[in-house]
């Protein structure tokens, strides 16, 4: 009888998806794009906290990020509509050894831990030292 049923399952023409498969985890992307501006305190706060962080942990140093100069915006979602929201920023940084460093970020929608917040990448020109966004920061811009 198991046979059957296999085989009847296996000749029959495909259907279309049932109601559980159209309606769990296959809505598609819902992105409101509501991004927050390159000069609010949220991303900026965030990218000095993350900077700290990795300068410390990595690399032994303790080099922060002092101040933000001539903050804008770059782009806003410069691919297609259906790609993931994000805001491209430049400034530029003072860091605590007193030099000035360009600087490039996006703040991405639905990006922290699990999704459930924006999220920012970063990098600072002269301190990418992992060399993850080379050459020159180049790869954190659009």
């Amino acid at each position: 009888m198991l046979a059957g049923v296999i085989a009847a399952g296996a000749t029959s023409p495909a259907g279309s998806a049932g109601f559980f498969e159209k309606n769990f985890y296959m809505s598609g992307p819902r992105y409101s794009s509501k991004v927050p501006l390159c000069d609010d305190s949220w991303p900026l706060n965030s990218i000095q906290v993350n900077f700290h962080t990795k300068e410390y942990r990595y690399w032994d140093s303790e080099l922060r990020i002092v101040q933000f100069e001539n903050v804008r915006e770059i782009a806003l979602r410069p691919w297609a509509d259906a790609m993931i929201p994000r805001r491209f920023c430049a400034a530029r940084v003072i860091v605590s050894d007193g030099t000035r460093h360009p600087i490039y970020y996006s703040i991405i929608e639905d990006a922290s831990f699990i999704g459930a917040g924006w999220g920012i990448e970063f990098c600072v020109v002269g301190l990418d030292r992992n060399w993850a966004y080379n050459p020159a920061c180049k790869e954190a811009r659009p």
